[in-house]
């Protein structure tokens, strides 16, 4: 390797290497480092053979609205900063998308004097959104999971694929937590707990970036709050609810995983955009929690500053702001970060040390990266990709692991598991269709619908399918129904004639993901209220008074209220969008050969419309305390999930009753397999604060341990709890231990409380710093039952 240049050298600092390289650069070299370039959405204009896309179908918000834009040799004119989505946008294999890769780096590489290669970013929400990648459960299922490690094992496979193709980042995960059902990105988010979200997020930073991939969190932040749940609508939120609800997860995963990367949210708080919000990007996130990697926007972030905000005049009036803010990279395309932002700091209007500042934390990713060194070539990042294999059989049999321990069993009823042989009659839109097991960024949801002729690149067997080969000995029929969306009838009476013959009915209901209005959920896919979409609840009706036993699974992205199907389905199932490996997941479930172990990271509200949004409630909003005509009682709670065997939680021991605010406790429960079967329980651990200077949540969960039984056996579960975990936001809006009566509740769901105790908190109010403990470590020690 000849080095002829300081910044080239990987032997010296890598900071020494960056001040080296910022010291010779000209403004414009500078600011073009802050940009992007998205050629794959350029209609087809991507340099690589592939097919038509139609039109109508949008990828990203307002993607029509900035179609077009430079060549890329003129987009680098003086450097890029990224390069977006090579194979994210458009079908494309492996190697033709490695062959893209290379031709725009040398393009890039070539177009400015200093060879600066530009680091490529992709989509992950639910694996390598590619044609042909995995695609593994949505989201909202990891949570359902209650299993970090296997989350992480998830994370590592999808960076190592990414990695192998020559990517440098992922935009995920989405460490939104959920407020109000409603929002179509419920399924993008872990859940409604703001513990079970960080817990989740960090072990899929640890795995994807373990793997060489830089994790990007989103969306920074309070995105998923939005009044009425309206995509990009205004948050209706303060400061208090945004430190103690919507912030802690992002903490988490940057000073516990150590995410490289942050995405800004689109939303507006009390009037004020996150884009342009200094304390959001550098008071908060750099100065107390010592973020030291990049802010990305998301995409069109910074033109909708003046295009959809009203808070800029033009997209350079909004490029300064964001940049003033914290935003170092504009993605997907530069619009805001391009020549005007450089005239601006020619004119005096910017200090270019806030250019200098953004530079500098693209570039010391680049050196990270290897971006910089002298022997880097596009073709040694993409040197595997000839023999990756993007659905290998180890993916497949992760997704499968993840799928099988992310569906809920919320009542087994006396019909499950199924009994073969018999007659089954299989019905529902969700039985016969595979794409409704997948999320909205999956690539046959997310792209396959402009390329309507492209097939899905996947096996992925229906629900019909793979319980005809679960159960062989039984006679299934099929009959659609309705589909997913629409007022459609016309299917009812075959479905409900199938039922009536039957001995048993499954109904499989639930979402079809899509973006902007072409699912029923999915980004830009909100929901008018919490009924089954369509006419889906009417065929559900239809099919119970058939007599038959039913048994209703719900394949969705957000919880639908199921509650006037209460007393009558004979067996409840929830699966959020599993992935390809769902069939088999779900059938396995239903006959009972997989034991069921999800657990609900967010409620099952009981009626369609006045939910409270989530369990994290105040006494005013989560008991009913007959004020309002309006239960908000769920009809399964946070946690819920139910299995073929029993357990029991109890023998709950603290090792103190009487803890200073500034100490820490045991608790340790124990956790018997009473049933016949092996099986796992989650043993969940929440705190109430009877007392406190401002109105506290009735209950919230501490922390968790999920816990793997044999029939008969029996474990110890200890928490170690220090007294930060109780921790929160004051009246002076300062995070604060207060002295007083503290709760400790132990059970297997948020309603489902086994024991209990009390432990007093002593000593005077303290202020819980930047430095607080973020975690509550459990350890799972066997017993003799």
């Amino acid at each position: 390797m000849t080095v002829n240049q300081p910044w080239q050298d990987p032997a010296l600092p890598i900071t020494d290497r960056v001040e080296a390289l910022l010291r010779v650069m000209t403004l414009e070299e500078k600011v073009a480092q802050l940009g992007s370039r998205w050629i794959g959405k350029d209609k087809g204009a991507t340099g690589a053979a592939g097919p038509e896309p139609e039109e109508g179908h949008q990828v990203a918000p307002s993607e029509d609205t900035f179609a077009g834009g430079d060549a890329l040799e003129d987009a680098s004119r003086h450097g890029l900063g990224h390069l977006t989505r090579i194979y994210g946008s458009y079908p494309v294999t492996a190697a033709d998308g490695a062959a893209e890769l290379i031709r725009q780096q040398r393009i890039v590489t070539a177009s400015h004097r200093l060879g600066i290669p530009a680091i490529v970013h992709e989509e992950c929400l639910t694996g390598f959104t590619m044609h042909g990648a995995t695609v593994y459960p949505a989201a909202i299922a990891w949570g359902a999971t209650f299993d970090p490690a296997l989350i992480e094992r998830m994370a590592a496979a999808i960076g190592r694929d990414m990695a192998a193709l020559g990517v440098h980042q992922a935009l995920a995960p989405v460490l939104d937590v959920v407020r109000d059902y409603r929002w179509g990105r419920v399924e993008e988010s872990i859940g409604e707990d703001p513990y079970l979200v960080s817990r989740i997020a960090a072990a899929y930073v640890r795995g994807l970036q373990g793997a060489g991939i830089i994790a990007t969190l989103k969306h920074f932040a309070g995105y998923s709050a939005s009044r009425g749940a309206r995509n990009h609508g205004p948050v209706p939120m303060g400061r208090r609810e945004l430190l103690d609800v919507i912030l802690p997860p992002f903490e988490t995963a940057i000073r516990e995983a150590g995410a490289g990367s942050v995405m800004n949210s689109y939303s507006e708080i009390d009037g004020l955009p996150a884009a342009i919000d200094p304390w959001l990007f550098t008071q908060l996130l750099r100065e107390e929690w010592g973020f030291t990697g990049t802010v990305v926007s998301d995409y069109w972030a910074v033109p909708f500053l003046a295009m959809n905000h009203g808070v800029a005049a033009d997209n350079g009036d909004a490029g300064a702001l964001a940049l003033a803010a914290g935003i170092d990279v504009e993605l997907p395309d530069t619009l805001g970060y391009g020549t005007e932002l450089v005239d601006r700091v020619r004119k005096g209007e910017i200090v270019e040390e806030l250019v200098d500042r953004a530079a500098r934390r693209v570039l010391l990713q680049k050196a990270e990266l290897g971006l910089l060194d002298a022997d880097w070539t596009p073709e040694a990042t993409v040197a595997g990709a000839g023999a990756v294999d993007l659905d290998s059989a180890e993916n497949r049999a992760l997704a499968r692991e993840l799928a099988e321990r992310s569906i809920v069993l919320l009542e087994p009823g006396d019909v499950l598991p199924l009994r073969a042989p018999g007659r089954i009659a299989v019905v529902g839109p969700c039985a016969d269709d595979s794409r409704t097991f997948l999320g909205c960024y999956a690539f046959p949801n997310h792209v396959l619908p402009r390329y309507p002729g492209v097939e899905d690149g996947l096996t992925m067997p229906t629900a019909v399918a793979a319980l005809r080969d679960e159960l062989p000995d039984s006679t299934i029929g099929y009959a659609q129904g309705c589909t997913v969306s629409g007022d459609d009838r016309s299917g009812f009476a075959a479905a409900v004639t199938a039922a009536a013959e039957s001995d048993v009915c499954v109904a499989f209901v639930g979402d079809l993901a899509g973006l902007f209005g072409k699912g029923t959920s999915g980004e830009g896919c909100d929901a008018a209220d919490l009924r089954l979409p369509g006419v889906q609840a009417d065929l559900v009706h239809e099919l119970l008074a058939t007599g038959t036993p039913v048994v209703l699974v719900v394949i969705s992205g957000r919880p639908y209220a199921l509650g006037e199907f209460e007393g009558r389905a004979a067996a409840l199932v929830q699966a959020f969008m599993p992935g390809e490996e769902a069939g088999a997941a779900i059938a396995g479930v239903l006959s009972g050969r997989v034991q069921p172990s999800g657990r609900l990271p967010v409620q099952i509200p009981r009626h369609p419309g006045g939910q409270p949004g989530t369990y994290l409630q105040p006494r005013l909003g989560a008991d009913h305390l007959g004020a309002s005509n309006l239960d908000p009682t769920p009809l399964y709670a946070f946690g819920h999930g139910r299995s073929y065997t029993t357990f029991g939680i109890d023998e709950l021991r603290l090792s103190a009753d009487r803890v200073p605010t500034d100490g820490a406790f045991t608790v340790t429960v124990r956790v018997r397999n009473t049933g016949g079967r092996d099986g796992a329980e989650v043993v969940q651990l929440y705190l109430s604060d009877p007392v406190a200077e401002v109105t506290r949540p009735v209950k919230q969960l501490t922390g968790f341990a999920r816990v793997e039984l044999a029939a008969g056996a029996a474990a110890d579960v200890t928490f170690t709890v220090h007294t930060d975990r109780a921790a929160f936001t004051g009246r002076a809006m300062r995070r604060i231990v207060e002295p007083g009566e503290l709760r400790v509740l132990v059970g297997s769901s948020a309603s489902d409380i086994a024991v209990r105790a009390v432990v007093e908190l002593t000593g005077p109010v303290r202020e819980a710093g930047p430095q607080r403990r973020l975690s509550t470590p459990a350890e799972v020690v066997a017993v003799d039952s």
